[in-house]
């Protein structure tokens, strides 16, 4: 089974619905290895697949969607047709839709390009190749990354009001972390937002686009704090409402901890914590705990009853807190040990080794 026979679908129908609730999906793929096709709702943070279907003899199939949302997504109508011979990804045509009509002007580009940069590795590894060889591979792959990039904000910009716009946003190739050069991508989220907020006011992308344009903003404002004692400046409130800076604590060492009170696991680790904070306390020891949640009640109920003794806040955005970024926070629960000098010493211990590099520090 191969499911690349619906990666063109997904990229394209399973986005979304339409101006209809009802929507039928049909098509033909021909000369493909895979024998299913898959409808995937795929969000900003998670996908799951919500209908499965055997391809036909011929390589036809049909889908229903009875319940879509009356707002339109990656596809514009009730009625969606695809068709595709040989690789999907690349050869596929669609009929009924805008907005997949669009996408798919972006992806052929997009992953063709793609296509290219690896043909450009295989080759510039090669055993069999000299120097200079390799130097004019290095030139050719950068001219291609480049043409990439540029196909890449042309259609995010010339096609701002559409929703395939916030899908090409989302769009990275290997190993890049921002969409252009990292402080810079705000202007273009900001850019299709306020367009998209003109064409498709109830669109639900819309408040994810605010979201993501907030947490970058607030992380530019951060970034732009970052001391000589090389950690950013974080500032939150506490359960009172008092907003505390960690740059307060300067001079002591700092465990910058970072953990959610909707785990299940952080009763034992603040047990654990609170051996050390009161074995290291009066030396100089402080802890900045920050909450990564969205209830204020779950966690002031956590600080209370597990009776926290050090200096607990929250911003209570949960995953779209900009500290997250600004520190790289990938799990939970996490933690950075900072020395009295500023200095990042050491990140995510736990039990003996969190000890021990407390002491060699204190």
């Amino acid at each position: 089974m191969n499911r690349a026979i619906f990666a063109a679908v997904s990229l394209l129908a399973t986005l979304a619905s339409c101006q209809s609730s009802k929507v039928k999906i049909t098509g033909r793929f021909v000369g493909s290895q895979a024998d299913m096709v898959y409808l995937e709702q795929v969000g900003t943070l998670e996908h799951s697949v919500i209908d499965s279907i055997k391809l036909g003899e011929d390589g036809g199939f049909a889908l229903k969607i009875d319940n879509g949302t009356t707002t339109p997504t990656l596809y514009n109508g009730d009625r969606v047709t695809l068709r595709a011979a040989g690789s999907v990804l690349r050869n596929y045509t669609v009929e009924g839709a805008l907005e997949s009509e669009l996408l798919r002007e972006f992806n052929k580009s997009y992953i063709e390009g793609a296509i290219k940069l690896n043909d450009a590795v295989s080759r510039y590894t090669a055993a069999d190749i000299d120097e200079k060889q390799r130097e004019e591979i290095a030139r050719e792959y950068t001219q291609i990354y480049r043409d990439i990039k540029r196909n890449q904000l042309r259609f995010i910009v010339e096609h701002k009001d559409r929703i395939a716009a916030v899908y090409a946003l989302r769009q990275r190739l290997p190993n890049d972390a921002y969409l252009f050069n990292g402080d810079s991508d705000v202007i273009y989220y900001r850019t299709v937002a306020e367009a998209i907020e003109q064409s498709y006011p109830d669109s639900p992308y819309l408040p994810i686009l605010r979201s993501q344009i907030a947490r970058m903003d607030a992380q530019i404002s951060l970034l732009s704090q970052v001391k000589q004692t090389n950690f950013p400046e974080i500032e939150m409130p506490d359960m009172y409402g008092k907003e505390i800076k960690l740059s307060s604590l300067e001079g002591k060492v700092i465990l910058l901890h970072f953990w959610s009170a909707a785990i299940g696991n952080g009763n034992a680790i603040n047990a654990d914590l609170k051996k050390i904070y009161e074995k290291y306390h009066d030396r100089g020891f402080e802890i900045y705990q920050v909450a990564v949640d969205t209830s204020k009640a779950a966690w002031i109920n956590a600080v209370q009853e597990q009776q926290l003794p050090w200096i607990s806040v929250s911003d209570l955005l949960g995953e779209s807190s900009p500290a997250l970024g600004v520190y790289n926070i990938g799990k939970l629960p996490s933690n950075y040990l900072i020395d009295r000098s500023g200095n990042i010493v050491a990140k995510d211990l736990a039990g003996d080794k969190l000890d021990a590099e407390i002491q060699k520090n204190i």
